[in-house]
C-alpha cells in the first residue's frame, strides 16, 4: 500500500525518470544492499538523466536540423580546410555564449550543410536552443507573417533562439522587401544572439548579392565584425564518400 502511494505521487510530480529507477531497484536485489544515501542517490542522478534527454529531444526537435550529424563524426581525411583544434573550439560553443557569428563558405557538396548541422546538434547537447533555416524558407515564413500580422510574434521567436542557421545564403536574388527582413533579423541578433551562414558564395561577394549598398554595409558589418569563418575547399564530399566506399569494397 506504501509502495504504491509512493508510485502515485511520483507519478504526480511527474518524476518519471525516479519512478523507472524505484522499479529497477526493486527488480535488482543487489541494490538492497547499499546504503539509503546510495540508493537515493542512484533515484535522484536517474531523475536528472532521464530530464538531461528530455530536454535534449525538445531542443533537436525545435531545432528542425536537416540532416543527422555530430561533431565527432567529421571526417577530416579529406583535405577540405578542417583543423581539429579550430573544430574543437567551435564545439565548445563558447562563442554562442558570447553572441558572436560563424560563416561557412565553399563550393557546393564540401559539407556546409553537414557541418552547419553538426554545430547545431552540439549546440543542442550543451542546452542551447537552435533552429535551421534555408534562407529561401526564412524569407517566405517573413512574407506570410507580414500577411497575417504575425511579423512581430515570429521575429520575437527569432530573437529568442540561441543559434540561428541561415542555410544556402546566397543562392538567388533578394528583392527590397527581403532585403529589409534580413536588415531587421540581423539587427535584432546582433550583439544578443548567434547567427551561422552556410554559403557556397564567398563573403567577398556577399555585398553584391545584398544589393543595395548602405544596407549592404550595415548587414555585412553586424554579421561579418568579429565573426568566426571556416572557408572550405576542395571537391564534392558526397564523391569523396563514393570514392571510399568503392575502395572499402575493393579492397
Amino acid at each position: 500500500m506504501l509502495r504504491q502511494h509512493t508510485i502515485e505521487q511520483l507519478h504526480t510530480l511527474k518524476l518519471t525518470g525516479m519512478l523507472n529507477a524505484l522499479e529497477q531497484q526493486r527488480e535488482q536485489p543487489e541494490t538492497h544492499d547499499l546504503a539509503f544515501e546510495e540508493r537515493l542517490a542512484l533515484l535522484v542522478e536517474r531523475e536528472v538523466l532521464h530530464r538531461e534527454n528530455r530536454r535534449l529531444a525538445r531542443l533537436l526537435k525545435s531545432a528542425k536540423l536537416r540532416v543527422h550529424a555530430c561533431v565527432e563524426d567529421i571526417d577530416y581525411r579529406h583535405p577540405r580546410g578542417l583543423e581539429k583544434s579550430r573544430m574543437a573550439a567551435l564545439a565548445s560553443c563558447d562563442w554562442i555564449r558570447q553572441s558572436h557569428n560563424l560563416c561557412i563558405t565553399g563550393p557546393t557538396g564540401c559539407g556546409k550543410t553537414w557541418l552547419s548541422c553538426a554545430v547545431g546538434n552540439q549546440a543542442c547537447r550543451q542546452g542551447l536552443s537552435v533552429r535551421y533555416l534555408r534562407v529561401p524558407v526564412l524569407f517566405e515564413q517573413l512574407r506570410i507573417a507580414h500577411g497575417d500580422g504575425s511579423y512581430a510574434r515570429y521575429m520575437n521567436q527569432l530573437l529568442k533562439i540561441d543559434l540561428l542557421i541561415l542555410d544556402d545564403w546566397g543562392i538567388q536574388k533578394i528583392n527590397v522587401s527581403q532585403r529589409n527582413d534580413l536588415m531587421e533579423v540581423i539587427e535584432d541578433r546582433h550583439g544578443r544572439r548567434s547567427t551561422l551562414i552556410a554559403s557556397q558564395l564567398p563573403t567577398e561577394h556577399w555585398h553584391d548579392y545584398i544589393g543595395e549598398a548602405t544596407l549592404a554595409d550595415a548587414i555585412l558589418d553586424r554579421l561579418l565584425h568579429g565573426s568566426h569563418r571556416l572557408v572550405l575547399r576542395g571537391d564534392s564530399m558526397r564523391k569523396v564518400q563514393t570514392n571510399l566506399t568503392d575502395r572499402d569494397r575493393s579492397e
